[in-house]
């Protein structure tokens, strides 16, 4: 390998490197935003389901009512 080979090979894993810094970077800030979303899911199926459960017995106090007219 001549001078020029070496430093085209030194300037492309030069670039490489950066690269993965890169990634590395973005991956662990997708893996971050990736657990605030779970925990939000979290949140957001915990507020359906009391809710859902506050309609139903909203549903069955009105059923009841209906009956007892």
């Amino acid at each position: 390998m001549d001078e020029l080979d070496l430093r085209l090979l030194e300037r492309r894993v030069d670039e490489l490197i950066r690269t993965v810094e890169r990634l590395k970077d973005e991956n662990h800030l997708l893996r971050a935003n990736n657990v605030e979303l779970a925990a939000e899911k979290a949140r957001l199926l915990e507020r359906t389901e009391l809710a859902r459960s506050r309609v139903e017995a909203m549903i069955s106090r009105l059923k009841g009512m209906e009956r007892e007219a």
